[in-house]
């Protein structure tokens, strides 16, 4: 039976405002509730006639007849009369069958519930039927509840809204608000707040830069002026990345302070103020490297140009006072870096901005480019990270000990043997091997590499195993390729190729070799000399050269990560190896081969998986599966290859590509859930792997989905056709739309590469020779380099 509704005495609630019916939860269900006096029979309800319906559910809810296409359909637009609480305790008791606050297709309810219409005042009822639109039910209950709101008026076409049109609603006016945070004063408590500390301390504690007086002073007042916080704040040491240090800081970590800017507080009087940012969500809960990056781009998708704008001044703050970008903005963190994408990132903000003053635009990119060189010299291409024979680049990162922030069990199956051999429990082993009492090197150079792989941001993998630390892995070089490229193009193009550079620090000898790695003294300084575009395009040149001499494996048409100790080729298949076509370092030919030959190794029903299940190897109990192992697909691996696919010029793989990876059909059938990564293979977002998975963990109505995931749904969306997205709004399944079978999903490349015919053969011809399809421009053309093929024609890469 519909839920019972409790009026005011005498009035008829109906709601005069006419919100628009698609807008968001705050301006939907904004404001005071506003009553009418009743004037008809609808106004009974207040004198006491409530009329009841029989069950709906139970022995006899099969019996309610069926809707037909032909039925009569309403003239107007169906609006429902809701009593917010008692119907979320109904739907709850009726539909949530497992208890877990979700309506999803797995809950064994009727999933059918009657609701009083509010043309009638609820005098009239009509069914709400099917899982879609019951869960939408329960999230629009949720938001009004959030709202303060004890009855509402509910148009219908909220609970029937085109998925893909309500979940890049969600996304761009609620999922990006809440997953918005600031550092000062009004943010600290929310940011403070992390699930990674296992100290069982819980009070918040800061960490400033050495060098910020001013800051320090802020937050101290903050401290004063907020007793109840409990705020410690400290200032870290010169050089705060120095091993011992950090991990010094294990039992006492803390947040990272980052940029600031000044405002007028209307007396006359500067005062400090957070730049905000977006953290990934869930256990994520502080500004992360990579994770910005692909968050950033949904952001400019979605409009947002400042708020991303401000996450890369905080990359720029924390080159300068921390050394680098970190992993993330714990103290925990302090040695680590992650993939690296600042000078894409800011020349896709920069092509975004406001016009009205491009002078200051200028100002704000030459601070962007200045802290790209300085990370790229004193972390990329120094050492240890460096190999110096190679001249390939690795993710090396120091730091002592076991990584504080996993899971208290997470090393405990590497730990037993040698606490076993120390006759230890593994507490009392890893408290002793943390402190330095107990020395075991094998156990350093485990550690040394399971460090290098979170640098990676692919932790963890059998691809990285025991060996992430001596791999010049192929994304690595394809990102270091893409900042040399845009840092040269920046000079030229904006600097008029020149570029001076304000802090000091040692410029590292090119062409790298052992010998010039070997004399650190005769090394330039930064301050030293002018930055020329030429350089960058030369350091450009080389590292394509060298990508192709030690990554590039012609008889298997794939790049792979190459063991600079080993001095061999490690041949596990990862689709990283499209990162190349993503910074264009990829000759048509190259590219050619990728698509037609490597591409359908890991497309799969629901996207790329993260690497082939030949190079995983078999799962058992003893070996496990890793999450960024097959059969799991992650938003930045495709929208790195849909960006790369529109880059040189195959546009219908990417659509293709991104119409598999849009996971309306789990939003559809799971209460809206947007997690952090898909098993593709089952297109499940259950997974068991390791950590499980992130944001699917709310009750009722999902309020932030995943940080990369929403920015890949936006993103991804740009990408479909019309029918593309009416499809994937319908969820059709991809073996549907495509008409084939998802273990061949041949594209036009892979069909024409199949054919010997002189009508194929000349079409082969002609994909080869014709012009990259131009997306739109986001920033400034990569430069002609001199001795590259596919260079000259392509559009800067960027996220459409």
């Amino acid at each position: 039976m519909a839920p019972a509704l409790a009026h005011p005495t005498g009035v008829n609630f109906i709601d005069d405002q006419q919100r628009p019916v698609h807008s968001d939860a705050s301006t939907y269900y904004g404001g005071e509730e506003r009553f009418s006096r009743g004037r008809t029979y609808s106004a009974s309800f207040a004198h006491g006639y409530n009329p009841k319906r029989p069950p709906v559910f139970g022995d006899e809810w099969h019996q309610r007849s069926r809707r037909m296409s032909h039925d009569e359909k309403s003239s107007a637009p169906r609006r429902f009369l809701i009593d917010v609480d008692e119907t979320i305790r109904v739907v709850l008791e009726q539909e949530d069958t497992d208890g877990d606050f979700q309506i999803s297709v797995t809950d064994a309810g009727p999933k059918l519930m009657a609701l009083g219409t509010a043309t009638s005042n609820g005098f009239k009822s009509f069914d709400v039927r099917g899982t879609y639109m019951l869960s939408n039910l329960l999230q629009e209950l949720a938001l009004a509840r959030d709202h303060g709101r004890k009855r509402i008026v509910l148009d219908e076409a909220r609970l029937t809204e085109n998925p893909v049109d309500r979940l890049s609603r969600m996304i761009k006016y609620s999922f990006w608000n809440a997953l918005t945070r600031r550092i000062d004063g009004e943010g600290l408590e929310i940011i403070c707040a992390d699930p990674k500390n296992r100290t069982g301390r819980v009070n918040p504690r800061i960490y400033v830069p050495h060098g910020e007086p001013a800051m320090a002073d802020y937050y101290r007042q903050v401290a004063r002026e907020k007793p109840h916080l409990n705020l410690d704040v400290q200032v870290l040491p010169e050089k705060p990345d120095d091993p011992v240090y950090v991990k010094s800081l294990n039992n006492k970590p803390g947040i990272l302070a980052l940029a600031m800017q000044e405002i007028d507080n209307g007396k006359g009087q500067k005062v400090l103020k957070g730049i905000p940012f977006v953290v990934p969500g869930a256990r994520f809960n502080e500004l992360y490297n990579w994770d910005s990056y692909f968050i950033s781009l949904g952001l400019l998708v979605d409009g947002y140009v400042n708020l991303a704008k401000g996450m890369v001044d905080h990359f720029i703050f924390e080159i300068k006072h921390y050394g680098k970008i970190l992993n993330g903005s714990r103290s925990y963190y302090l040695c680590r870096t992650q993939p690296p994408f600042l000078t894409d990132m800011a020349l896709q903000i920069y092509n975004q901005l406001d016009r009205s003053d491009m002078e200051e635009n200028r100002r704000w990119l030459k601070r962007a480019i200045q802290a790209a060189i300085k990370e790229y010299h004193t972390i990329w291409v120094a050492e240890p990270r460096m190999d110096p024979k190679t001249g390939l680049s690795r993710f090396r990162p120091d730091g002592l000990g076991i990584p504080p922030e996993t899971e208290a069990t997470h090393f405990t199956h590497i730990l037993e043997p040698y606490a076993e051999k120390h006759g230890l429990s593994v507490l009392e082993f890893s408290e002793r091997y943390n402190e330095g009492s107990i020395a075991e090197p094998e156990l350093d150079e485990y550690f040394l590499h399971d460090r290098a792989v979170r640098e990676s941001g692919h932790d963890t993998t059998y691809r990285f195993e025991k060996r992430c630390a001596n791999l010049g892995t192929v994304d690595l070089q394809a990102l270091l390729y893409k900042y040399e490229v845009d840092i040269g193009t920046a000079i030229r193009e904006v600097f008029d190729d020149e570029l001076e550079l304000e802090e000091d620090f040692a410029l590292t000898p090119f062409p790298p070799s052992a010998e010039s790695y070997a004399d650190t003294r005769r090394w330039e300084r930064s301050r030293g000399r002018l930055q020329k575009s030429e350089e960058w395009f030369k350091r450009a040149d080389f590292r394509k050269a060298m990508i192709d001499k030690y990554c590039w494996n012609e008889s298997k048409a794939l790049y792979f990560d190459y063991d600079t100790v080993q001095e061999k080729q490690s041949l596990y298949e990862s689709v990283t190896a499209f990162w190349t076509l993503w910074a264009g370092c990829a000759s048509e030919e190259q590219c050619w081969k990728l698509i037609s030959q490597s591409l359908k190794k890991f497309e799969v029903l629901g996207g790329l998986v993260s690497g082939t299940e030949e190079s995983r190897g078999k799962i058992s109990l003893d070996r496990p599966n890793r999450q960024w192992d097959f059969p799991y697909a992650w938003p930045p691996h495709q929208i790195m290859a849909w960006v790369g696919l529109e880059r040189y010029g195959y546009l219908e793989d990417a659509q293709r590509l991104a119409y598999r990876f849009m996971m309306t059909t789990a939003f559809v059938d799971f209460n809206g859930v947007v997690p952090e990564k898909f098993d593709a293979v089952r297109l499940s977002h259950l997974v068991d792997a390791e950590y499980g998975n992130q944001g699917i963990d709310f009750k009722m109505v999902p309020r932030e989905g995943f940080g990369w995931m929403n920015a890949a749904y936006q993103v991804g969306a740009t990408y479909l056709s019309t029918g593309m997205r009416r499809a994937v709004a319908t969820c059709t399944s991809p073996e549907v739309f495509f008409g084939q079978s998802s273990n061949t999903q041949p594209s036009y490349a892979q069909a024409y590469a199949a054919t010997n015919d002189p009508l194929g053969l000349a079409m082969d011809t002609l994909q080869l020779s014709s012009p990259v399809i131009q997306p739109a421009n986001y920033g400034p053309p990569p430069p002609e380099l001199h001795g590259s093929e596919g260079q000259q024609d392509k559009a800067y890469p960027a996220s459409r």
